[in-house]
């Protein structure tokens, strides 16, 4: 389906102030994989869905899955969840133009929650009460001054909401709430993505921001299409060229750089973009089967660790939903792969689900979509290349151990990256021993005037502890932060009984080696040996391997015990025994802004390179059970 290439031309990576909004590395001379694009006005009039509903449902759609919802429990649960939500919000004031720093993005992602429970409401019951606190909703936030276009994820959100709330009424609305609504879509949210001078840097950027924002325009424009039908059809096609710069930072094997929680933003869209595009359309223009797009599943599942914590790294949320994942269960609905439906949470009792995702609406379609095929089950050892490689070892199903851990290499420069290459976490017996200090809130940080996102060597950014590599489990030379520009890669990786990785790390750790790499390797089913080989030169002078962890540590002989929650890991120094690890409390953090964590501390193991024979060092380093 995906037949022609785009030519990317190197492009300088410039450094904004703002948190998704940071060019990944950038794309050498190459081509990359385009998605279908016959967008044309006279496409658009003959293939456009000719009446509303037709963003994600359409009549045929709906039809089949009002017809679903009469026996399939999954369905029925989810939708009393929505019916919930939609209760709940009814009792809320109408949304006001509030805006955080320099965000509106919560009031926008209200109104897209907004609009997802009380539109599903209206489409399946038919409530005229719930039309009215729609149409309520709609002037609302159509009466703002504007959307916010200096922060572009604020107006692409609000413009999928209002584009829902407008598309699944299909006429209803008062004529005059209809007119408001698709002006507000024309002047605030379309056409400030056209101003040159504004922050337009999405349509052809690497990152999340470039498939909310298409995805929020694309909306737009099918709903103001019969009136706009020269706007809608640029605005799609420009999408259409615009969004393969963002998907190919899946590939090669489907790891999303930014971590498994941007994964959830970035793909939600794409996946409710895919949607409407089959449902306006009849087609998602190649867009599901964008190379590694489908693969990325696979990644999301195994970023999901045993304990309930996520692989964390990069600026990833700590610990996922107990709820079932709507934006996973697309890939369900699009591949029959029973490992991506989490049935039993999706089952959870509706009342205690909670406020629901801003897109489950959407989501309740695709999961009328499912149907249960034979799968692959989730491999136990895998790895996944590109700009951020990670390697992860699992236990078999049911493990007795729950063994969990993920390796990684990657660098600075990648969007939300942090000096991490070469780190690690490791879970044992759901208890999380190796931790990553995870992310920390953008707008209390930013609102002191510290610079959170630009990048350079040097950029205020590497002082805190959540993104240098002194608050990470990996290796530092010198006391040196890591190369902000060095790439630390996957160079061989092995499967089987007893799996193993190697993440070449002299890119990241720069002059001051000759060379270095990290070898993870699963030894048994409760143990995890970590091997350096470092080669050293001149500039040589300190070693230093780290462990972060927010156990109780007692230093023993030739190594440690961690002891958490009433069970115990054993440290052991395998090849310096005669070197006693240290022990550095983070607790309180070393700075007022740095992220505080209970019981946060580093272990340390410093070998001085004088101690390293003939210029070639190996350090051996195992954890296992007790």
């Amino acid at each position: 389906m995906i037949l022609k290439k785009i030519r990317l031309k190197p492009f300088m990576i410039f450094l904004f102030l703002s948190p998704v909004w940071l060019i990944a590395q950038a794309h050498g001379e190459g081509e990359i994989p385009q998605l279908e694009n016959p967008m044309s006005v006279e496409y658009l009039k003959k293939n456009l869905e000719k009446k509303s509903p037709r963003l994600v449902l359409n009549r045929s759609i709906e039809k089949e899955l009002k017809q679903k919802l009469k026996t399939d429990p999954v369905l029925q649960n989810v939708y009393k969840a929505i019916q919930l939500n939609a209760d709940e919000i009814r009792k809320q004031p109408l949304l006001e133009r509030i805006q955080i720093g320099r965000r509106l993005l919560s009031v926008s992602r209200e109104m897209l929650y907004r609009m997802n429970m009380l539109g599903m409401v209206y489409r399946i019951d038919g409530d005229k009460a719930v039309l009215d606190r729609i149409n309520e909703e709609l002037i609302a936030v159509c009466n703002f001054s504007d959307w916010n276009p200096s922060h572009y994820l604020d107006v692409a959100e609000m413009s999928m909401a209002v584009a829902i709330g407008l598309d699944w009424t299909a006429g209803k609305l008062p004529k005059s709430t209809i007119a408001l609504a698709k002006n507000a879509l024309v002047e605030k949210g379309i056409k400030p993505s056209y101003n040159k001078k504004g922050n337009t840097g999405w349509v052809n950027g690497t990152n999340n921001w470039n498939q909310v924002c298409h995805g929020g325009m694309i909306a737009a424009a099918i709903t103001v299409a019969e009136d706009e039908p020269e706007l809608a059809a640029e605005t799609i096609h420009r999408a259409l060229e615009g969004m393969p710069h963002a998907l190919v930072e899946y590939g090669p094997d489907g790891v999303y750089p930014e971590g498994s929680t941007y994964w959830g933003y970035g793909t939600s869209f794409s996946v409710v973009t895919a949607a409407m595009f089959e449902s306006a359309f009849g087609t998602d223009f190649g867009l599901g089967d964008y190379p590694s797009f489908k693969e990325s599943a696979v990644f999301r599942e195994l970023c999901n660790a045993p304990s309930g914590w996520y692989f964390n790294f990069a600026d990833c949320g700590d610990k996922r939903s107990e709820n079932g994942d709507f934006t996973l269960a697309w890939f369900a609905s699009k591949t029959g792969n029973p490992a991506y439906f989490e049935k039993e949470r999706f089952l959870r009792p509706a009342a205690d689900m909670g406020k629901l995702g801003r897109t489950a609406g959407a989501a309740l379609v695709w999961l009328s979509q499912y149907e249960s095929k034979a799968g692959e089950k989730m491999p136990t050892a895998w790895q996944g290349g590109g700009a951020n490689p990670i390697v992860i070892f699992t236990g078999e199903e049911n493990d007795p151990h729950q063994y969990y851990f993920g390796g990684k290499g990657g660098r600075g420069m990648v969007n939300h990256g942090n000096m991490d290459g070469g780190s690690f976490i490791f879970e044992l017996n759901g208890v999380r021993w190796v931790v990553d200090p995870g992310n920390q809130s953008y707008h209390e940080l930013e609102k002191t005037g510290f610079n959170l996102w630009g990048r350079c060597q040097d950029c205020e950014r590497w002082t805190l502890l959540t993104k240098n590599n002194y608050g990470h489990s990996t290796l530092t030379i010198n006391n040196e932060l890591h190369r902000t520009e060095g790439l630390a890669t996957i160079t061989d990786f092995k499967d089987g009984n007893k799996p193993e990785a190697t993440v070449e790390m002299s890119a990241t750790l720069g002059d001051v080696v000759k060379s270095a790499e990290r070898r993870f390797v699963k030894d048994s089913p409760t143990s995890i040996l970590i091997e350096d080989r470092i080669v050293t030169n001149d500039a040589t002078k300190m070693v230093s391997w780290q462990l972060m962890t927010t156990a109780d540590v007692e230093i023993t002989k030739g190594g440690a015990v961690l002891k958490q929650d009433g069970k115990q890991l054993k440290l052991e120094n395998l090849s310096h025994p005669e070197l006693t690890v240290s022990v550095i409390s983070l607790d309180p953090a070393p700075l007022e802004l740095d992220r505080q964590i209970e019981g946060l501390k580093r272990i340390e193991l410093r070998l001085p390179a004088y101690l390293i024979e003939d210029g070639e060092g190996l350090i051996r380093v195992r954890l296992s059970g007790m």
